[in-house]
């Protein structure tokens, strides 16, 4: 086959794919989000919420109130236009022409009355973090750097949009701080006060956990279903397990299922895998494994260089 015949061929196929399968939008006349606006809206509000750190505005010195004001108004105006695509796309999937303006309005004024306690929220987690970690050197290290506390902001902005049963917004938060921080919280967890990670990579906290106050996990923790092969028959279910305040959970442990619940005041140890309830006050920690040492030889032959046995 010559080029031009392989790429009709390709062209022709690809056409009658988009007609025939719902979910591609060149046919169903629907959009989508735009992912890059919701970014940006995220970095926007952190110089809102963390004022000075990401960005340097002389306005912010001179004349705080109008520059919160212009930065809010504008990002009121981004966040509306995306609520409103969102909220439509079904209804245009279906072929119906609802105006989604004032729910859209409805739920950006809830976020915009919220905002303020989000930022008192993440002072606390802040706070929690700054006591927790002997290796921080200040508060506005935390800020500045580390992931776990950018994860937690992220989380808590897109858990408003979640409670309104907004779609796509959510998601699109969380998994854009999970691709900058390996830190994977879906929006629907409910979350309280005090929360700290740590390091946070490969951290996993499911839909339905529910975590008390001052929480602290390590990097590879994963709070998460016991079994998700029923797919969407599970949905709407308490599937992930409920982490009581003051709980400590150290790297690399894995807690399942829906009806479990770790008691408060309890420290979980590195490595352990737990699948049922957890008493308060408790200490759970996995048997120290063998630890084999080998004397070393004074002399190493190329025969014996990768030897591990």
């Amino acid at each position: 086959m010559s080029k031009k015949e392989i790429l009709l061929y390709a062209t022709e196929h690809f056409t009658k794919n988009y007609k025939e399968e719902p979910i591609f939008l060149s046919e169903s006349g629907c959009s989508l989000p735009n992912r890059a606006e919701i970014i940006e809206i995220i970095r926007q509000l952190r110089n809102i919420i963390f004022p000075g750190y990401f960005s340097q505005d002389t306005m912010l010195d001179i004349e705080p109130d109008y520059y919160v004001g212009y930065c809010l108004n504008q990002i009121y105006d981004m966040l509306k236009r995306q609520i409103c695509i969102a909220l439509s796309y079904e209804k245009k999937k279906r072929g119906e022409k609802i105006d989604f303006s004032s729910r859209a309005e409805a739920i950006c004024d809830r976020f915009f009355k919220e905002l303020p306690n989000v930022q008192e929220l993440l002072l606390k987690d802040l706070k929690a973090g700054f006591d927790g970690d002997p290796a921080a050197k200040s508060k506005e290290e935390i800020i500045f750097s580390y992931p776990g506390l950018f994860a937690i902001y992220v989380y808590r902005m897109a858990h408003i949009f979640y409670e309104e049963d907004v779609p796509f917004i959510p998601r699109i938060m969380s998994e854009y701080a999970h691709g900058k921080t390996g830190i994977d919280i879906n929006p629907g967890a409910q979350i309280g006060e005090y929360f700290f990670i740590d390091h946070g990579t490969g951290i996993v906290i499911g839909e339905t956990t529910v975590i008390g106050d001052h929480v602290k996990l390590y990097q590879g923790v994963t709070l998460g279903a016991l079994s998700t092969r029923k797919g969407q028959e599970l949905s709407g279910t308490k599937r992930h397990p409920t982490i009581q305040g003051h709980v400590t959970i150290y790297a690399n442990s894995t807690v399942l299922g829906g009806t479990t619940v770790i008691g408060e005041h309890t420290i979980i140890g590195g490595n352990t895998f737990i699948t049922e309830s957890i008493p308060p006050y408790s200490k759970v920690r996995m048997k120290s494994p063998e630890l084999i040492i080998q004397e070393a030889r004074k002399e190493t032959s190329k025969e014996v260089l990768w030897e591990y046995s």
